[in-house]
């Protein structure tokens, strides 16, 4: 088969479309012939050599994709071959091949392409373990989504208004503000020109936020701790503000807060809060609300794979919102 490839780690341009080794197929796995698989910030980070991939996973990057089951492992049961999915993987999205486990894949959301869907598995997984399975999101409480123009918050916004929350966002630009607004979110905060502490409080009265996913990290905790509600619930799932912040323990003590650290790809298959749970939850409860145009896929780019190296320089843009997604040409 065909993938990407890195010989060393650096800018867009080391990614290479190359021959290698097609994938293994362990038990309980099933062979994709990949249609398309999508960018995410973690390939940028791994390309760079700041990300590797968990052991055992392949060294591909890619953490989703759609395809077709070109076979399947042994013990596969409720699958067949030529079914059309998308996947959640640990790695090996930009491929012509990926194994993955049956445990890991979905169905087509009814009205779906095929290649659109390869940009749900990942943001759909990460937003409804953390948001909706880990933080308890309930209609009427406020969630506050940091990064509302990118692929994991443009789809946080429409889970959140679908589930009858009222949703807050920050970002960088109008444009993507205005974009955020189409989608929902009917709190706007510029994090450029005004600052989002004040502007939450004022929004709602003073009660904040009840549950916030920051992709942030270390320079927002102690001001996601001040705009917390009580009881309120922070998840964070990324460090673009750094590893590093100060935490205020009697400001959280007063208000009964919860912080929680969150990844996705580094959990186990199986077990407690394993991915095959999140799987199951996110067909059963979040699937009919794609099917149903509650929750849509927003893509902002369709690339081939050889064009990898500008699809990660459009998510890495300020322009960008929602996913990029790469497609595979098949010979």
């Amino acid at each position: 088969m065909y993938a990407i490839t890195i010989d060393q780690p650096g800018g867009p341009e080391v990614m290479k479309w190359a021959e290698q080794p097609d994938p293994e197929l362990p038990p309980g796995h099933v062979l994709l012939d990949v249609a398309a698989t999508a960018v995410n910030r973690a390939d940028l980070l791994q390309r760079q050599g700041f990300y590797p991939p968990p052991p055992g996973a392949s060294d591909v990057l890619g953490l989703e994709c759609s395809g077709t089951i070109a076979e399947l492992g042994e013990g596969v049961s409720g699958w067949s071959v030529g079914d059309q999915v998308c996947a959640l993987l640990a790695g090996g999205g930009y491929a012509e091949k990926v194994a993955v486990p049956a445990s890991q894949l979905l169905p087509l959301p009814e009205g779906v392409d095929l290649l659109v869907a390869a940009s749900l598995p990942e943001v759909a997984c990460t937003v409804w373990s953390n948001v909706v399975m880990g933080a308890g999101l309930s209609r009427g409480d406020v969630l506050l989504v940091h990064g509302g123009g990118g692929g994991i918050g443009t789809h946080a916004i429409q889970v959140g208004v679908a589930l009858g929350a009222r949703v807050a966002v920050t970002a960088g630009s109008e444009e993507k503000l205005a974009r955020c607004r189409e989608l929902g979110a009917d709190i706007l905060v510029n994090y450029r020109e005004a600052d989002f502490v004040d502007e939450i409080r004022k929004a709602t009265d003073g009660h904040g936020a009840d549950v916030i996913l920051d992709n942030m990290g270390g320079s927002y905790l102690d001001r996601n701790v001040d705009v917390l509600a009580a009881d309120g619930r922070l998840v964070v799932i990324g460090m673009q503000g750094g590893r590093k912040g100060e935490l205020d323990l009697g400001k959280l003590l007063s208000k009964r807060g919860h912080v929680t650290a969150a990844g996705l790809r580094g959990r186990a298959e199986s077990g407690r809060e394993g991915k095959a749970d999140i799987v199951a939850d996110v067909r059963k409860r979040l699937w009919p609300l794609i099917a149903e145009g509650a929750v849509q896929p927003i893509v902002s780019a369709e690339l081939l794979i050889t064009e990898a190296p500008r699809g990660h320089e459009l998510l890495d843009s300020a322009d960008t919102v929602g996913k990029v997604i790469l497609t595979i040409p098949r010979n």
